[in-house]
């Protein structure tokens, strides 16, 4: 299993909009950047995310599972955009903040950190757990 962070904007749709959506989950559409498509090509079928909220909060808020592997995005008609589906697993009982991923030595080369504006990125075995520890989860 590889781990992974989605960004989207509250406002737009965030963790109660995919808790809404139940088992049937969501296309993660809307996606175009080059890098964040690849990553989501790699993404197979049980993988784990952070559901990611941008903007207002800037925080890890809850963890989702990809339920169906790279398809073409229905929001585009250009066949070189991609997606993947995902669906809510769990709430983080307390947000992971970016100031607090930002103060933890642990984390200092996680691609939240380093490449800032990328919406899909891999995150690393450790810094799952290491989230997941900080959010209140014994374990992702």
């Amino acid at each position: 299993m590889r781990y992974w962070l989605m960004k989207s904007e509250p406002e737009v749709f965030g963790w109660d909009d995919l808790v809404a959506k139940g088992d049937a989950g969501e296309e993660w559409d809307g996606v175009r950047n080059y890098q964040a498509r690849n990553f989501m090509r790699e993404m197979r079928l049980g993988d784990r995310a952070f559901l990611y909220h941008s903007q207002s909060d800037k925080a890890v808020v809850g963890i989702c599972e990809i339920i169906a592997e790279a398809h073409p995005d229905s929001t585009s008609d250009d066949p070189r955009w991609e997606c993947v589906d995902i669906r809510a697993v769990q709430a983080l009982p307390q947000p992971v903040s970016l100031q607090q991923i930002k103060a933890t030595p642990a984390l200092a080369e996680m691609a939240l950190l380093r490449q800032s504006r990328l919406s899909v990125q891999p995150v690393g075995p450790q810094e799952w757990a290491l989230i997941c520890q900080m959010g209140g989860l014994p374990q992702g």
